[in-house]
């Protein structure tokens, strides 16, 4: 235990604050808001860790308590720290002048043991993806011209024209009884972290674009985040399209089970309907995958190769009850005890500089856990991976002790510039590899006529996203339509971290490819 000197001389730090006395008083609506901020203010300070010094005045003088006055400050004080979803601790007691006490306290991480699946939405481009994600979270009718998009559009310029250009992110929960967990206002940070603490079932939904021009972002968002489920948005009034024909083959050829949602269902009638599906129904079971309309709340879909087809209306709230159902029941994909077990991985997705907390970087863990406050391996930089210190961890605004497989979070970076970090990098709990050439297993899905050694499409691998050169294809002259191969494959421009086994996607004007990495070289 350490001494109260030693305790009294820790003042200056920025994580620890001083309280003489709490009570009930405490508790009155802005003198609790001021508490919570500043609790708030210490753990920021302090990654996560707080101290708080009881039975001593501001200036550092011991003032002492009665057991009664100490029982009421600390109950105050853990009342304060459930509102910012922290912990008490350990509390070590002295006695001088009365009881004097250092109490710890903590962000609290509690989502271990919750089912946590990850959902990528794609769709053609004002299909209504971000306006039935915003309906379906808040339980709020659209009114027709996306109102409830705002929730996940979050640049000025798609909010003005109400087209998704970046990736966004929502968050759902279901509590312990199953019951979904409705946001007033999904902006609103803590309410939302309120709900990643305390549901017992998470669902992250990763909005991605859906305007041909930034399909490289959609195939980001499906790939980079290591999505669990595809869920396709279709406008009933629209039909099937080029792109929705081209998000449905990038779920597939990532072997990715997919729900189908048809919206917008207050502008069709049922004849109209009727002709969607069955098209819906054709094209599903010539790619191998069986159509199945949900009509029973109380269905569960176990098979990977079953398609649920939900008829919705974010307008009308139609088919909620079924959504709702259906994202409950989910099974968990990720092998999660397998990758568990395995040393800390995250591809990084996006780098963010912000006031007060320096450089972020934000992804899905991969494998293994990481906890806040410990060294990471940073890389591959050009000279190799570079030591840093991971600060506060974050999922959806919420404080994390720790993180682990399938967690989408944001991590805090020490000593490093945004601006020398790039997407693709990994933050890893040992050195990674750095491998510029690799032999890769491709198959050519598009190319209108054939491909030579020497071609140059961009390769999409979990966040990467870089031109690679076919360097040598083995055993034929030349590749096109349906034809398969070995191709030893070289990045352009820099290395990265790359693994066997991994699969890819590339891409190059119309022509298109998946495959996946056989042996990095």
């Amino acid at each position: 235990m350490m001494s109260i000197e030693n305790v009294l001389t820790e003042g200056e730090r920025h994580n620890i604050e001083f309280k003489s006395y709490l009570n009930s008083e405490h508790l009155s609506k802005g003198r609790k808001q001021r508490l919570a901020s500043q609790m708030k203010f210490r753990l920021e300070r302090g990654d996560g860790t707080a101290y708080y010094i009881i039975g001593v005045y501001d200036d550092g003088n011991v003032c002492g308590l009665t057991e009664k006055r100490f029982s009421e400050t600390l109950r105050i004080i853990k009342k304060i720290s459930g509102e910012v979803g922290a912990e008490i601790t350990r509390v070590e007691k002295f006695d001088k002048k009365g009881v004097f006490a250092r109490v710890t306290i903590e962000n609290n991480h509690d989502i271990q043991n919750k089912g946590h699946i990850v959902i990528g939405t794609i769709g053609h481009v004002d299909h209504g993806k971000s306006t039935l994600i915003g309906s379906l979270i808040t339980d709020q009718e659209d009114d027709g011209s996306g109102k409830t998009r705002i929730f996940l559009d979050f640049l000025p310029h798609e909010i003005e024209r109400g087209l998704t250009a970046e990736i966004a992110y929502a968050v759902y929960g279901f509590d312990e009884e199953g019951k979904p967990m409705k946001l007033k206002n999904p902006l609103n940070k803590k309410e939302v972290a309120e709900v990643v603490n305390k549901a017992s079932r998470l669902i992250s939904f990763v909005d991605c674009p859906g305007h041909a021009p930034w399909l490289r972002t959609t195939i980001r968002g499906i790939l980079g985040q290591k999505v669990d489920y595809a869920f396709l948005v279709i406008d009933a009034s629209d039909g099937i399209t080029s792109i929705t024909k081209e998000h449905m083959g990038i779920a597939m050829a990532m072997e990715m089970p997919m729900i189908i949602a048809l919206t917008k269902m207050d502008k069709v009638n049922e004849e109209e309907l009727k002709n969607v599906e069955e098209n819906l129904s054709i094209l599903l079971k010539k790619l191998g995958r069986v159509p199945y309309k949900i009509r029973n709340p109380d269905i569960t879909v176990e098979n990977e190769k079953i398609v649920p087809i939900v008829r919705c209306s974010a307008v009308t709230k139609e088919g909620f009850d079924l959504l709702d159902k259906l994202l409950l029941n989910l099974p968990e994909r990720s092998k999660k005890l397998e990758r568990l077990e395995k040393p800390f991985l995250m591809y990084i997705d996006k780098v963010y500089s912000i006031k007060g907390v320096g450089t972020v970087v934000t992804g899905r863990v991969m494998q293994g856990t990481v906890e806040n406050n410990r060294d990471l391996y940073l890389g591959p930089f050009k000279d190799g991976y570079r030591k840093i210190r991971g600060q506060t961890i974050m999922e959806h605004y919420h404080y994390l002790k720790k993180a682990e497989v399938g967690d989408v979070i944001g991590i805090a970076l020490k000593n490093i510039k945004r601006e020398e970090i790039r997407r693709g990098m990994v933050l890893a709990e040992k050195v990674g590899k750095r491998v510029k050439e690799f032999i890769g297993d491709v198959f050519i899905l598009s190319h209108p006529t054939t491909i030579k050694e020497g071609y140059e499409p961009v390769l999409h691998l979990e966040t990467i996203s870089e031109s690679v050169r076919f360097e040598e294809i083995y055993g034929k002259e030349y590749l096109s339509v349906g034809d398969r191969a070995k191709v030893r494959m070289k990045f352009k421009y820099n290395s990265y971290h790359i693994e066997e086994g991994e699969k890819f996607i590339f891409r190059e004007g119309r022509s298109k490819g998946i495959g996946g990495v056989e042996n990095v070289l």
